[in-house]
């Protein structure tokens, strides 16, 4: 019977009172076994003894054997090969001849199973002393296309006041455009930066052995902030910005946003992170924001050159006037054919210069030998060579199907084609094609002509002056 703290109140009141046990248990129906466990009391109710579970049948001999069977799972790094307790149970009675019970193997191995729990020491950092930097990834639609995204988390220590940044990849080019992009935000660069062993900032090693990669040695030398790497598998030694990456997620991209572009989702990003500086932490003396400002007066000044973030190489144009970077071809203007070029990979644009002046620029592709063409870059080209605009391949990859269809029945005269081509760059296609459609409708049936059967094929039915066919016997 469980005895409730109102039943151990009467039977102390009653028994305080003088009456006896066995009175007592008569009176609550209870029994005087517990009237007399409970009536002295040196036992309460709201405090109950867990039974030892230890049992004979669990000998050294048997404890040794689950030990050893956690170890091996521990060796061996296999998730989804582990030892279940069963599986231990089965093999204490198939090798050992176990003869308890395996709720008992069961009881044990969760025991043996169960990790100390941790103790963090709490940390204080004092203003602009140090920065934590993480990756996350993000679910967003991207010009109308499910895609996954990567989201650059940067929070101060002392203040928490945090910034992301939405890639399409997460590489060396992305990871120092997002530093330099982040000290621009924050004003200033804090004394330390503190991340994981991630292969974008470590050639080799971990922890305090890690050898920095040749980009963020030199990114580091020229911001004068040390750059200082978490032990593996040590995630709350940044615990600050781990909790940024889920915020993130769940304050800013849900629902799942629709955008047109990175920019449009990274001021998304922006104006959230602004935001939060009204917010209050519990435990601060005051907002993020107000926190902020004065974190921000000790942060170390920017230098006067911005890092350069930029893969670079220096190719050779080719005859389809296009210039390699990564493993894909990106056009250039086809004047500049045969000529020696400069192209520099950001994050998320690749520019090509020629002699020091931008010749192109591009949207970086991220698949693998896919050429990316510009159409105004060919239209000298396709000028001269009118028979090829069809099956040239910077017009089919710039121009949808239909359009194209369009052309091939509303333009007859090359010069034309070449004009709607031109207003196709200056424009675009859909303008272009809701414009000269508007502008230029269909005309109505103006004329009733009367023809026979013989003379039907006189006339073009694809004019495009619409005629009124009567047909006569």
């Amino acid at each position: 019977m469980v005895i409730t703290v109102k039943d151990y109140k009467q039977i102390r009141q009653m028994y305080l009172s003088g009456m006896s046990q066995r009175e007592i248990a008569r009176q609550l129906h209870i029994s005087r076994n517990t009237v007399a466990k409970y009536c002295e009391g040196y036992v309460v109710p709201w405090e109950r003894k867990v039974p030892e579970r230890e049992s004979s049948i669990l000998t050294d001999e048997v404890v040794a054997f689950i030990q050893a069977c956690l170890d091996e799972d521990k060796r061996e790094n296999l998730k989804k090969q582990r030892h279940t307790a069963k599986r231990i149970y089965d093999r204490l009675v198939s090798e050992k001849g176990f003869a308890g019970g395996e709720s008992t193997v069961r009881r044990k191995v969760s025991e043996m199973r169960g990790a100390k729990p941790q103790v963090f020491v709490p940390l204080e950092f004092s203003p602009g002393e140090a920065m934590q930097i993480d990756w996350g990834e993000a679910t967003v639609y991207l010009r109308g296309e499910k895609t996954v995204i990567n989201l650059f988390c940067a929070r101060l220590c002392s203040s928490c006041a945090p910034t992301v940044f939405a890639y399409r990849r997460q590489n060396q080019e992305s990871f120092l455009e997002a530093f330099v992009r982040t000290f621009r935000f924050f004003g200033g660069v804090p004394e330390k930066v503190i991340f994981d062993n991630a292969k974008v900032a470590v050639k080799d090693g971990f922890g305090a052995h890690a050898k920095k990669q040749d980009g963020y040695t030199a990114l580091s030398a020229h911001y004068g902030f040390d750059a200082l790497f978490c032990n593996p598998a040590e995630g709350h030694e940044k615990g600050l910005v781990e909790g940024l990456v889920g915020w993130a997620r769940r304050n800013t991209l849900v629902p799942v946003p629709r955008v047109s572009s990175l920019e449009e989702l990274n001021l998304l990003l922006k104006r959230r992170c602004l935001e939060y500086r009204n917010h209050k932490i519990t435990g601060r003396p005051a907002t993020v924001g107000e926190m902020f400002e004065k974190e921000q007066q000790s942060l170390r000044m920017l230098p006067g050159y911005e890092f350069e973030t930029a893969k670079c190489s220096n190719v050779r144009v080719s005859t389809f006037a296009t210039a390699r970077f990564d493993t894909n071809d990106y056009s250039v203007p086809v004047s500049y054919c045969g000529s020696n070029v400069s192209v520099k990979g950001y994050a998320e644009k690749v520019d090509i210069y020629s002699k020091g002046r931008l010749i192109a620029s591009h949207e970086r592709c991220f698949k693998r030998h896919t050429p990316t063409y510009n159409l105004e870059h060919y239209l000298p080209i396709l000028e001269q060579r009118g028979r090829a605009i069809f099956n040239a391949a910077p017009v089919r990859r710039n121009l949808p199907p239909e359009f194209l269809e369009w052309l091939t029945s509303h333009s007859t005269d090359h010069k034309e084609l070449i004009q709607l081509l031109r207003d196709c760059v200056e424009y675009g296609w859909k303008n272009v094609w809701e414009n000269n459609v508007i502008a230029n409708p269909q005309p109505a049936i103006t004329d009733i002509v009367t023809i026979s059967p013989v003379n039907l094929g006189k006339y073009d039915l694809l004019t495009s002056r619409k005629v009124g066919v009567q047909h006569v016997g």
